[in-house]
């Protein structure tokens, strides 16, 4: 190399994609998918959130594994999705909807029960999770935390999103609009505390938890869910007023609690995101923690009202 010539220069890397825009074309994306999959009949229905509730307990095992514990993550995996079948199938078949599918699910109902397969997880879970912890003693420490690690996980995170089967279904069949505005509630509240907390908020909530996060801007989120509930009257008709707004309150109570515990989970193992099958948005557990502690609370609110 000649030492009188210029270096050459270094090819300048065109810039990515902004985060913002990263955020749009996949929040379009997943919102989407989200919104034809309910749509689309129970059965599109319960592939996709068999799949999300998946994706979410692994991510859960993840930040546990950050956290200096060693879950078995598939097996977790796997009694979360055979909850959430169970419950698909409890739900779909107590409603009589004989279609095609359903009447090639039943051909198998007296071979292998999802009924009693349900019921089974709670006797065979810890059974498996404690040989897996003999077999694999002594390479991975703490072998009952290990266990209760995958344990939470299916108690934390399976069990809410298999208990949307019974929100998505009233007396007369699958009715994905009771779906669609409890999703919508959940993205109001969200919506109104963000913006009432960056124009109003002075108060800290949850200040070790969740720094960002105010009184002001719970409030204009319990109120924007609020109206949300009683503008619901022109989409969903055949729910009263009263339930409607009992949803709302629900979301706008319930919602930043399960996000705060999910802020705690992340925090207590030093992880910023969940995960990033999102670009720009982080993980699953991060758009759907909110649905943790709302779906348990309106099933059995739902139950109670007969």
């Amino acid at each position: 190399m000649n030492p009188d010539l210029p270096p050459a220069e270094a090819p300048v890397a065109k810039p990515g994609p902004s985060n913002l825009r990263l955020r749009v074309i996949w929040g379009s994306i997943a919102a989407a998918l989200l919104i034809g999959c309910t749509y689309g009949g129970p059965v599109s229905f319960g592939l996709f959130f068999a799949a999300v509730q998946a994706v979410m307990l692994k991510e859960f095992y993840r930040i546990m594994r950050a956290g200096g514990y060693a879950p078995a993550k598939w097996i977790g995996i796997g009694a979360g999705t055979l909850l959430f079948a169970g419950t698909f199938w409890l739900t779909f078949n107590a409603i009589h909807e004989l279609d095609a599918v359903a009447r090639f699910f039943r051909t198998f109902s007296d071979l292998a029960s999802l009924e009693l397969l349900w019921r089974s997880l709670a006797v065979l879970l810890p059974v498996v999770l404690l040989i897996r912890e003999i077999l694999v003693w002594p390479r991975y420490p703490q072998p009952f935390a290990n266990a209760g690690a995958v344990v939470f996980g299916v108690l934390y995170i399976s069990v809410p999103i298999a208990l949307l089967n019974v929100i998505a279904y009233s007396a007369h069949g699958y009715d994905p609009r009771r779906v669609f505005c409890l999703i919508v509630l959940i993205w109001a509240a969200d919506t109104g505390a963000y913006f009432a907390g960056k124009n109003f908020g002075r108060h800290k909530l949850a200040p070790g938890i969740s720094p960002g996060k105010t009184w002001e801007g719970w409030a204009g989120g319990a109120l924007l869910a609020l109206a949300t509930g009683w503008a619901f009257g022109q989409f969903v008709p055949d729910i009263s007023l009263t339930h409607r707004l009992v949803a709302a309150g629900v979301v706008a109570v319930f919602g930043p609690l399960g996000d705060l515990a999910e802020s705690m989970l992340k925090r207590s193992a030093g992880v910023k995101d969940s995960g990033t099958f999102l670009p720009g948005h982080g993980g699953l557990l991060d758009r759907f923690d909110a649905f943790l502690l709302v779906l348990p609370v309106l099933v059995l609110l739902q139950l109670l009202a007969g």
